[in-house]
């Protein structure tokens, strides 16, 4: 070995025993002894972050749904927005400092009312093919108690009765087909029916 090689190894060597434990050998706390297992502190507002990007993607794509049957009812829009999707429309609540500065929704209650419920004529979409907007427009109503709280310098608590109004459009499309066999073979693939 050369001499190079033998002071490296010489600087190393106690670089590695230093991080073996909590205390190194000069007796100081070493904050990464955990290695890849030390603990990085995360905003609590981080998940909700997160949870968006990938489990709530999906919300915004417009279903695909089997053919309207000939002959038959017409689909109505029974399925309301739910309180989750509206809350995601509302404006968000100011992320505020803990004691300083916190803003709350409490008491909250939703009021939902059909707008539209029509079915366009057939057309042609791309990548899905021949196909019928079902158009469904909501009118979301939202009361709710907004609590504005500060614990420092002094005490302060600030509630205020609150009203939002947010349009929600839960369109879809149905699938259309010549053919009556045709639609069965779509409405089973669809709904395994």
């Amino acid at each position: 070995m050369t001499s190079r090689n033998l002071m490296l190894l010489g600087l190393a060597l106690p670089a590695l025993v230093n991080l073996t434990g909590c205390l190194g050998l000069s007796g100081t706390f070493n904050p990464f002894a955990m290695g890849p297992f030390t603990p990085i502190p995360v905003q609590p507002w981080m998940g909700d972050r997160i949870e968006e990007k990938y489990d709530l993607r999906r919300d915004f794509r417009t279903p695909i749904m089997p053919p309207i049957p000939e002959g038959g009812p017409l689909p109505l829009c029974e399925d309301p927005p739910t309180e989750r999707e509206i809350l995601r429309a509302l404006a968000r609540v100011t992320r505020g400092v803990p004691y300083f500065y916190e803003e709350f929704k409490d008491d909250i209650e939703f009021v939902t009312e059909r707008l539209v419920d029509r079915i366009d004529p057939p057309r042609f979409y791309p990548l899905i093919g021949p196909a019928q907007l079902h158009h469904c427009h909501w009118k979301c109503t939202v009361y709710w108690t907004e609590t504005i709280q500060s614990d420092y310098p002094f005490p302060v608590k600030l509630q205020k009765r609150r009203v939002e109004v947010v349009y929600i459009d839960k369109d879809h499309l149905h699938l259309c087909v010549s053919n009556p066999k045709a639609a069965k073979e779509i409405t089973r693939e669809l709904t395994a029916y």
